[in-house]
């Protein structure tokens, strides 16, 4: 077993300075650092315990009249939080289609922003090609398994997927996410926080080296009367998506005023479905404008040979979420 220090952390800055040392890793929750760790994907030399860092465990509205997510906030508290559940019932349901109750009562925020993919490659220490765990090495999804992986945005160096639920509402609700690192405060608008796979995926997001996850913050509320998380899975529970959508609408009668639409289970990014959203904006909301957006979202997608059912399964769940959302569980004409 590798030899392992540990050190608490008292405030922001104090951890930021700590994770300057080599080896070293922030640890919140755990819930996937701890399997990372087991399974010897990583091996960190240090953790830095954030989790007494004080207000980053709250929920607080903002001067515009958004809100901000501390990234200690547990997915639970989240989910269930009266804001979030009333301005932003998109984000709610996403906390609660992830994992099981217990894992949510310990995951928080800013530690679901950084799951790693669940590829079985990645996970298996056993296969000696996985680019994102030893760059150079190949990626045996590729010729392999890979009836889970990217459709989306994928490269010859990697095929896996994102796993959060969390955040496909969060890159439908177009959020921004506040860090804190040695060059001082920054914040990275949701849709440039996660990285496409390109030649480093090894590397799954923009932050820079010793940053940290403070908050998440949420534009005011735009979309809370017609919004809608759909996660297609292998079974009921406890399973990663095959295909979700978080769809939120603005709509003005029978119209679609705004239209946002966000994929997971495609991409090594929640994938923004900004053609479709595009062709939706300012049209009724009819059947065939809602099946030419849905095909439009996965014009360029290149499945592998186990998943390409999953371009016709993206498609129909894009149409089913956007009925949902806008209170047409039936369809629409």
């Amino acid at each position: 077993m590798d030899a392992i220090s540990y050190e608490r952390a008292g405030d922001v800055a104090g951890a930021v300075r700590a994770a300057q040392q080599s080896g070293a890793v922030f640890i919140g929750g755990g819930t996937n650092l701890l399997d990372l760790m087991k399974g010897g994907v990583a091996r960190p030399m240090r953790l830095i315990d954030i989790t007494h860092i004080s207000g980053l465990d709250t929920v607080t509205t903002l001067p515009d009249g958004g809100i901000r997510l501390g990234a200690l906030v547990r997915n639970s508290d989240a989910a269930n939080h009266a804001l979030v559940r009333e301005q932003y019932p998109l984000l709610s349901q996403a906390f609660l289609a992830g994992a099981s109750s217990q894992l949510r009562n310990m995951a928080t925020v800013g530690g679901n922003l950084l799951q790693r993919t669940r590829c079985g490659y990645f996970y298996d220490t056993a296969f000696t090609q996985c680019n994102k765990r030893m760059p150079g090495s190949g990626c045996a999804a590729l010729d392999g398994h890979n009836r889970t992986h990217a459709i989306l945005g994928a490269s010859p160096q990697c095929i896996a997927v994102n796993p959060s639920d969390m955040s496909v509402a969060l890159a439908a609700l177009d959020a921004v996410v506040r860090v804190t690192g040695p060059a001082g405060e920054r914040t990275i608008a949701f849709a440039d926080f996660h990285r496409l796979p390109g030649d480093r995926p090894d590397v799954d997001t923009t932050l820079q080296p010793g940053e940290l996850i403070t908050a998440v913050d949420l534009l005011p509320p735009l979309f809370s009367a017609n919004s809608h998380y759909l996660k297609v899975r292998d079974r009921a529970s406890y399973a990663f998506a095959l295909i979700s959508v978080a769809a939120a609408l603005q709509m003005d009668g029978t119209r679609v005023k705004t239209a946002r639409i966000a994929l997971g289970g495609v991409a090594h990014k929640p994938w923004r479905a900004s053609v479709a959203e595009q062709m939706l904006n300012g049209q009724p909301l009819t059947q065939a404008t809602l099946n030419n957006a849905a095909s439009a979202a996965l014009r360029e997608a290149r499945p592998q040979r186990e998943n390409r059912f999953k371009v016709e399964l993206a498609q129909r769940a894009i149409v089913r979420a956007v009925n949902q959302a806008a209170g047409h569980a039936g369809g629409v004409a």
